[in-house]
């Protein structure tokens, strides 16, 4: 794969034979000249190779190279950039940069917890980037109103809080960016490298001094499905925008009946010739009262209805998943069952199997963070006082954190909390500064 993807120029498999030949003095120098030539060309371009591979390793672990017994499956090279640095135009099979964006901060999660924290650490004249993958799914944006959190009228969506919490931290110079983060580093800091805090996703890198964990508590709880565990990463995925492209052409399947669902089902309607999307839930009932207060709460009337009307897509309603079938090539269907009447199982032939909770869940979402900091026993990070976990200059805010009050204004507490300890520790104070000026 490396070799096909640096698309080296040298084709040392295609040399004629070597016949045997006299050769003068002035030829045997000659001959000499040109081996050592060889040689340091050789060199040049394996060290070359060595550069490229180094600097493209962390994008290629994105991508999952699994071709289906068809060959309908895509397999892609990893198409990545970088600021200031010119794009290779020689072959469109060559790696290209990952572009990198340097800060002070990044925070992994956009809720009201990670909104918080950049509104004070950008008040702190730190340079402070959110990484959200969706603003419509998290446990406040979900929230048909809210009552209980100070100077907010109850007639006040959750939804709406949130997009002001994000407009107040953008003001005062957040940059708000959306995107799936499948993976982190958290190096200790040197000289040459102060960026040592990685965030990875599959369009972008972020090199941060500190990093901000808070990505909430609404991932499933409920056990795998049969063969989903089996098939992760060879046609399961639960991340359209990662590995969609991955399926161009092809039919798939998007188990789920929420917000998140219907984005990904989108998102796959522009490679995929035909989205299968089931629902456990009635969504035709929906669609029918659109006013629906319940409706509304677990997603956009107008997004679901755009979903409905595209051609490539099949929607299975009231209907439970019951496995994902496959072999050695990866998945190759899924089977079903309609909820009415306990019909027999259905087998829907897919390539992909995209799935996604029926109604959220309380289990942190710590899956992209692989154990770079301790969890406790029910999978919550943990912290101490000052909001920091196990890693020095990595923290955690928010219900990823399992606490048992999990309420707006605590999550917004704790991202108060986490950036003051930021604001000490990177500009090394002996003490907290409590109060800020923004100039």
């Amino acid at each position: 794969v490396f070799d096909h993807n640096l698309n080296t120029t040298h084709n040392l498999h295609k040399q004629k034979p070597i016949t045997t030949m006299r050769f003068s003095s002035s030829s045997r120098i000659a001959t000499a000249q040109s081996a050592a030539l060889l040689l340091w060309a050789a060199i040049a371009i394996a060290s070359t190779s060595s550069f490229v591979l180094q600097r493209n390793a962390a994008t290629l672990m994105q991508n999952r190279w699994s071709l289906s017994s068809s060959n309908k499956r895509q397999v892609m090279t990893a198409t990545t950039h970088r600021r200031s640095a010119p794009r290779s135009s020689s072959s469109s099979s060559m790696l290209r940069m990952m572009e990198e964006i340097e800060c002070d901060v990044a925070i992994v999660g956009g809720g009201p917890a990670g909104c918080t924290c950049a509104l004070y650490t950008s008040r702190a004249d730190l340079n402070t980037v959110i990484i959200d993958k969706n603003p419509a799914i998290g446990a406040l944006a979900i929230t048909s109103h809210i009552a209980n959190y100070p100077g907010v009228d109850r007639s006040m969506s959750g939804a709406e809080l949130l997009e002001q919490m994000k407009s107040q931290a953008v003001q005062y110079g957040t940059r708000y960016e959306r995107a799936q983060v499948f993976m982190i580093d958290v190096d200790e800091p040197t000289e040459e490298n102060p960026y040592s805090k990685v965030v990875y996703t599959p369009d972008y890198t972020v090199k941060a001094r500190s990093l901000v964990l808070a990505t909430g508590a609404m991932g499933r709880s409920m056990p795998p499905f049969p063969g989903e565990s089996e098939y992760l990463g060879q046609g399961v995925s639960y991340c359209a925008t990662c590995d969609g492209a991955f399926y161009r052409d092809s039919e798939v399947l998007v188990y789920g009946a929420t917000g998140e669902a219907i984005d990904e089902a989108l998102f796959l309607t522009k490679f995929a010739s035909t989205v299968h999307w089931v629902t456990p839930k009635d969504v035709a009932k929906c669609r029918a009262l659109p006013t629906n207060i319940e409706c509304n709460a677990m997603y956009d009337p107008e997004l679901l209805e755009t979903l409905l009307e595209k051609d490539n897509v099949k929607h299975w309603n009231k209907c439970r998943l019951k496995s994902v079938e496959g072999d050695a090539s990866g998945v190759t269907g899924v089977k079903i069952q309609r909820l009415k009447q306990c019909q027999s199982e259905e087998l829907i032939p897919v390539e992909g199997a995209f799935i996604y909770g029926a109604g959220g869940g309380s289990k942190p979402i710590t899956d992209f963070v692989q154990n770079k900091v301790k969890l406790d026993d029910k999978g919550g990070v943990i912290v101490d006082e000052n909001m920091e976990t196990s890693v020095k200059g990595v923290f955690a805010v928010g219900d990823i954190r399992n606490t048992d009050y999990k309420q707006v204004v605590v999550a917004a507490s704790d991202g108060c909390i986490a950036a003051m300890s930021i604001e000490k520790f990177l500009k090394n104070r002996k003490v907290i500064k409590v109060d800020w000026i923004h100039k």
